[in-house]
């Protein structure tokens, strides 16, 4: 029975990591942009949901359009007036510009929240089967982050939006000349990854303790995530994040939940060197 509830446990975290890194995939894979912006988001997302929790009482769950379209919109304002204007230059540049960026919401948010880890607090009990259990609350988070993957991969799939970015990402230049606003694309782009940032962060206050001093946590988990999955996929950043998961899961069983994340870390460096497109990712997407 412990490896079954091992597994179940992974699946659920895995879950969750797919909705932390589906974003941060996608901007880098369609604008080449490192987002270091991306853990801050995560957490602002899940500091609004627990204050407006606090303040309000209202169940963070249908908090969550209104908190991840707000994250949309400073995600698509940040990347239309500051970052399209370097948007073209080498990577080194955009990162340091998302990293000042980063910085500047990083402190502004421990001013403003302080670093002290918060949490909302549903009390909803848990699911036993047999002898395996998991609490309700992380049931619920998954179902969210499954529900919000599958609605991304239908407008990457079936919306006009969604394939302008598929357009943008395969041929700029192309995309360009067949009358697509790239820059309006790039802009559009980014803020769908805050959205998912902001989603996620709203999702993840409900299941575990936030705190600012979790940014680089979420953005080592995304980075890893996205070696696993591939870069720009959402099917990728979904196995990604569910191998993530099993492997700190069952890693944190066998030689402790201190190590589990270095063996993530080990597993990313050796797709690196074997196959440097993930486990779906498509070649000249690395």
């Amino acid at each position: 029975m412990d490896i079954i509830q091992i597994l179940l446990n992974g699946i659920v975290l895995g879950s969750l990591y797919a909705c932390i890194a589906i974003g941060f995939s996608l901007v880098w894979g369609v604008l080449n942009i490192i987002n270091m912006l991306h853990g801050s988001f995560i957490i602002l997302g899940g500091y609004l949901a627990f204050f407006a929790w606090q303040y309000s009482g209202v169940n963070p769950v249908f908090l969550l359009p209104i908190i991840a379209t707000a994250l949309f919109g400073l995600g698509y304002l940040l990347q239309y007036f500051f970052i399209n204007k370097v948007v073209s230059s080498p990577v080194l540049t955009t990162l340091t510009l998302t990293f000042g960026l980063d910085m500047i919401l990083y402190n502004l948010m421990t001013v403003f929240f302080t670093a002290t880890p918060r949490r909302v607090t549903l009390d909803l009990g848990t699911v036993n089967l047999g002898d395996m259990y998991l609490p309700v609350d992380r049931l619920m988070g998954m179902g969210l982050a499954l529900f919000l993957t599958a609605l991304l991969f239908v407008v990457m799939r079936a919306s006009k939006i969604g394939r302008a970015i598929v357009a943008v990402r395969m041929d700029r230049q192309a995309a360009t000349l067949m009358g697509i606003r790239v820059n309006n694309v790039y802009a559009i782009t980014f803020g769908i990854g805050a959205f998912m940032a902001g989603a996620a962060g709203v999702i993840f206050s409900m299941v575990f303790p936030i705190t600012t001093n979790l940014t680089g946590t979420f953005l080592g988990k995304a980075f890893i995530i996205c070696v696993i999955g591939g870069l720009g996929s959402v099917p990728g950043a979904l196995i990604g994040g569910i191998a993530l998961g099993l492997i700190e899961s069952f890693a944190g069983y066998t030689i402790g939940p201190q190590n589990a994340t270095t063996v993530g870390f080990v597993l990313m460096l050796f797709l690196l060197i074997v196959r440097p497109t993930g486990l779906v990712g498509v070649k000249g997407y690395e």
